[in-house]
């Protein structure tokens, strides 16, 4: 059951890569702020999820919001498992 959640919430990410996500809860460690991307693609939010970790967030509250009111929010965990899945696919328009 887990495994078809997962393979439905990776379909309706890829399908939807473009569409405008926001991104919260990422503190960068240097200043001890919250970072604000500010309105970005999906496929952005995930790479920068995916990856700030290695530059000096701490990503441990993050959350992307994208899509519809409703629709549940990608955690870091998701984020570095979709960018895996996907890579550079989810950049393309």
């Amino acid at each position: 059951m887990l495994l078809a959640v997962n393979d439905a919430i990776s379909t309706a990410v890829l399908a939807g890569r473009s569409a405008n996500a926001e991104v919260f809860g990422v503190v960068d460690l240097t200043n001890k702020a919250e970072v604000e991307l500010g309105a970005t693609s999906l496929g952005r939010a995930i790479q920068f999820v995916a990856n700030a970790s290695v530059l000096g967030y701490d990503i441990r509250g993050a959350m992307v919001f994208y899509g519809e009111p409703g629709t549940p929010s990608l955690r870091p965990r998701e984020c570095e498992r979709l960018w895996a899945l996907f890579g550079g696919a989810l950049l393309q328009p």
